[in-house]
């Protein structure tokens, strides 16, 4: 397959952007993919990172190895400025979309694609996925129940692709398992296709804390001077310094230099 077909086609923004430029490398350097980096406000900031060999597997001792090796990255780096909740976990059954050979690979199974840019006047699909074309440019999506004189088939462009994930069906639960790519899950679990809900994802996940405590810099703070410390002009402050002045005794008069030389004039 070629190296186009392995390019994710769909790009974070924001702080999860700036997650995906410091990872992307080590993660792949390890023999795993990036499958998505998400954001949110769970338990006040929560970065997720779905991650995959390149067969779509992903075991809970692979979860550890990528935690062991950008945890101390992203500490580093700092690229979400603040205390979050790290989790690394595998794309589940119901995975994104996210290069063509996903697409290649779960030809023949339902999903949902939604466009940045409408095609026909629309932005999302659901419906059965193809084969991408030899170009690497579409993919084909068959929708049902489609109103009559309107086409059944829509060839959707991938470099417009804003997100696409596998719907959650008993087809798609056997035949994961089946591959390898998903965890055991009970027919009862999943979701009509009807109502709209994305299943709960049972990937195993690995959750680490990520303390940064943010310390507000002293006023007047310089880098690498320490302040010197304000002279204090309470009562008691005052008081203390008069009680080691009357403890010190009277101060010894001090005679310049100039004063001594007038001094031994005036007695010739």
């Amino acid at each position: 397959m070629s190296d186009l077909s392995e390019k994710r086609l769909v790009r974070e923004t924001g702080v999860a952007a700036r997650v995906v430029q410091v990872i992307e490398g080590p993660i792949e350097g390890l023999g795993f993919r990036l499958v998505r980096v998400k954001v949110s406000n769970a338990n006040g900031c929560t970065v997720q990172i779905m991650v995959e060999r390149p067969d779509g597997t992903c075991a809970i001792d692979d979860c550890e190895t990528v935690s062991r090796t950008i945890s101390p990255i992203l500490d580093l780096d700092d690229p979400v400025g603040g205390a979050y909740y790290l989790e690394i976990s595998s794309p589940g059954i119901d995975r994104p979309l996210v290069r063509v050979s996903d697409f290649a690979r779960w030809a023949g199974y339902e999903a949902k694609i939604e466009l940045a840019v409408p095609l026909d006047g629309r932005k999302r699909f659901r419906g059965i996925i193809g084969a991408p074309d030899a170009a690497a440019l579409t993919v084909p999506v068959d929708l049902p129940d489609v109103k009559e004189g309107l086409p059944g088939r829509v060839a959707v462009p991938l470099r417009d692709l804003s997100e696409a994930h596998l719907v959650l069906t008993d087809e798609l639960v056997r035949e994961s398992l089946r591959r390898g790519g998903g965890p055991p899950q009970d027919a009862d679990d999943v979701e009509d296709a009807d109502d709209g809900d994305e299943a709960e994802d049972e990937a195993p996940v690995q959750v680490r804390v990520i303390p940064q405590p943010n310390r507000p810099k002293p006023q007047g703070a310089t880098k690498g001077k320490p302040l010197k410390p304000k002279p204090s002009n309470s009562k008691a402050s005052r008081e203390k310094a008069a009680e080691a002045v009357r403890a010190a005794g009277p101060k010894k008069p001090v005679t310049t230099k100039a004063a001594r030389l007038k001094g031994r004039d005036s007695f010739h």
